[in-house]
């Protein structure tokens, strides 16, 4: 697959800025630990207030983190007057997920004018180690002049 390339030169600081203003992912802990074009990875800490029953981080918090990486990996090659929104994903939990944080790694299959198709994996960590946990499959629709802000 060829290289992906932004339209908007300032991509980064708008992804930055934009998942700054999210309080859920605040509430969770997580944060960007890769952005660039068609490609962003989201990072949460193990916390006991995201954990599930048996102890395991939540899989609304996967499919969170998963559906997120993914728009913001969509949102990278957009033009800047744009926005993004998904209208569709299939999270498969392939293993709990334990250990000291959770990662997801989205990547753009297919960018498109209107939808784009995205892949994001998440692994859990523990002791070193890294286990695939969950896999997702996102489309995005763009949003052709709004704002990435509260109420467009």
């Amino acid at each position: 697959m060829k290289p992906l390339e932004a339209r908007d030169p300032d991509f980064e600081k708008r992804i930055r800025e934009s998942f700054s203003c999210q309080p859920f992912m605040a509430t969770i802990g997580a944060s960007l630990s890769r952005v660039e074009p068609g490609r962003v990875d989201i990072s949460a800490p193990f916390a006991d207030h995201i954990t599930q029953q048996h102890g395991f981080i939540h899989g609304g918090v996967v499919g969170a983190i998963a559906d997120n990486a993914a728009g913001y990996a969509a949102y990278s090659l957009i033009d800047s007057y744009d926005s993004v929104l998904t209208v569709e994903y299939k999270l498969n939990l392939l293993t709990p997920a334990k250990g000291e944080r959770v990662e997801a790694r989205a990547e753009v299959m297919r960018p498109g004018r209107t939808l784009t198709i995205v892949r994001s994996d998440v692994s859990a960590y523990d002791d070193g180690m890294e286990t695939l946990c969950a896999t997702a499959v996102v489309t995005l629709i763009r949003m052709a002049g709004w704002s990435d802000q509260r109420g467009g």
